[in-house]
C-alpha cells in the first residue's frame, strides 16, 4: 500500500513538471520596445559658478589716526559724493606732541636771534658801511627762519588738532567718495582707527558700491575655457531669486589660472544686466549657463540607448532586422548635451534602435502568469 502512494505521488509530480515545461516552451519569445532617432537642436552648456558684486566698489580709509567719534549712516543707506560718514577725533601721541611743541620754541629762538641780526645789518646797509650782497645774506636767514617757524607750528597743530589750518574737519571728516550704496561699515563708535601710509593698508570705515552695475564672478574648468569667446551672452541664475534668469554678456577670461582641488580654474567675469522688478544684493550666489555649442536641426538619439564596446570602447547600438532580430551597429556621435546625441554616421531616421532594459507590457503579462 505504501509502495503505491509513494509512486502515485511521483506520478502526479511528474506531470505538474512537464504540464509547466510545456507552457514554457509555448510562451511568445521576450521582445523590446524601439525608438527612431529624430531631428533636433542639441545646445551644449557649461555651468560656472561664482557670485554677483558690484562693478565699482571703494573703501574708505582716514587721513589720520585717531578714534571714531561719531557715526552718522547706516549700512544700506545711500549716499551721494561728499556725503558726510562718520568724523573722527585726534588723539594725538604724547611723545610727538612734546617733540613737535620743542620744535616750535627752537623755531622761535632761531627767529629771534635772526630778527635781531637783521635789523642791525639793515642800520649798517643804510649808513653805507656793509655791502648790499651781505645784507641780502642776512634778510635770507631772517626769512628762512620765519618759515621754519611757520612750518614747526603747522607740524604741531597736524599732531594735537589733526589739521594745521582752520580747516580741520578735513581730515576728521570722513566723507563719500562716490555716490552709491554703504555696503558695510566695519567699525563702531569708540573704535582706534590708522590712517592708510607706505607701512599700512589703514583702517577701513566704511566700503561704497555702486549697486547698479552688477557684474558676476565665477569659475570655468581648463576643459572648457578654451571653448570661450569674450563678448558672448549668457545667463545668470541667483540662488536668492528663483525661476529668474538675467541676461550678461562675458567680459573677461583669466589668461591664467589656478589649481583648485586638484583641477585648474580659470576665473571669468560677465556684465550683468540688471531688471527694476529686483534688488540685487552683493554677494549673491550665482550660476552662469554658458554656450560652448550648438547645433540645429541635427539628427540625434537619446544618449540612454547607446552602449559601448568593452574591448574598443566604441560606441554602439543594437538595431532592429526584418526577422526581428537585432544588430549590432557601431555609430559616430557629435554634440551632446547630457540626454539627447548628435548621430553623424552609423544610424538613419528609419532605423529602429532597441531600447535596453525595457520589455514590452505583453512580454512582462507572459512572464507573470508563468
Amino acid at each position: 500500500m505504501k509502495k503505491i502512494i509513494i509512486f502515485g505521488s511521483i506520478a502526479i509530480a511528474l506531470i505538474f513538471v512537464l504540464i509547466w515545461f510545456g507552457k514554457k516552451n509555448s510562451a511568445s519569445p521576450i521582445t523590446y520596445e524601439t525608438e527612431k532617432a529624430f531631428k533636433t537642436d542639441i545646445v551644449k552648456k557649461s555651468i560656472a559658478t561664482g557670485k554677483v558684486t558690484p562693478l565699482e566698489e571703494i573703501e574708505i580709509k582716514p587721513q589720520i589716526t585717531g578714534i571714531i567719534d561719531k557715526i552718522m549712516l547706516l549700512e544700506g543707506s545711500k549716499v551721494k559724493k561728499g556725503d558726510l560718514i562718520a568724523t573722527v577725533r585726534v588723539v594725538p601721541n604724547e611723545q610727538s606732541l612734546i617733540s613737535a611743541k620743542g620744535r616750535v620754541d627752537n623755531a622761535k629762538i632761531r627767529l629771534g636771534n635772526a630778527e635781531i641780526t637783521y635789523k642791525r645789518s639793515e642800520n649798517l646797509f643804510d649808513k653805507g658801511v656793509i655791502p648790499r650782497a651781505e645784507f641780502e645774506n642776512v634778510e635770507l636767514t631772517y626769512n628762512q627762519a620765519k618759515q621754519d617757524l611757520k612750518n614747526a607750528q603747522n607740524d604741531y597743530q597736524i599732531i594735537k588738532r589733526g589739521s594745521a589750518g582752520s580747516g580741520a574737519s578735513a581730515n576728521t571728516n570722513i566723507i563719500a567718495q562716490m555716490s552709491g550704496t554703504i555696503l558695510e561699515i566695519p567699525v563702531k563708535e569708540g573704535d582706534q582707527v590708522i590712517q592708510s601710509n607706505n607701512f599700512n593698508a589703514g583702517t577701513t570705515i566704511a566700503s561704497i558700491a555702486d549697486m547698479n552695475k552688477m557684474i558676476f564672478e565665477g569659475k570655468v574648468d581648463e576643459s572648457e575655457v578654451g571653448k570661450l569667446i569674450s563678448g558672448t551672452d549668457i545667463e545668470i541664475s541667483l540662488g536668492a531669486i528663483e525661476g529668474k534668469k538675467f541676461p550678461a554678456k562675458l567680459n573677461f577670461i583669466a589668461p591664467k589660472g589656478t589649481e583648485e582641488a586638484g583641477a585648474v580654474q580659470f576665473k571669468i567675469k560677465a556684465d550683468v544686466s540688471l531688471d527694476d522688478e529686483y534688488f540685487i544684493r552683493a554677494g549673491y550666489s550665482a550660476n552662469a549657463e554658458i554656450v560652448l555649442e550648438k547645433k540645429d536641426s541635427v539628427l540625434a538619439i537619446k544618449e540612454s540607448l547607446l552602449q559601448f564596446d568593452r574591448e574598443t570602447e566604441k560606441p554602439f547600438v543594437d538595431i532592429k532586422q526584418a526577422d526581428d532580430t537585432f544588430k549590432k551597429v557601431f555609430v559616430e556621435l557629435g554634440t551632446s548635451d547630457g540626454v539627447n546625441v548628435e548621430i553623424l554616421e552609423g544610424v538613419t531616421k528609419d532605423d529602429e534602435i532597441k531600447i535596453w532594459n525595457k520589455k514590452t507590457k505583453k512580454d512582462d503579462e507572459d512572464l507573470g502568469n508563468n
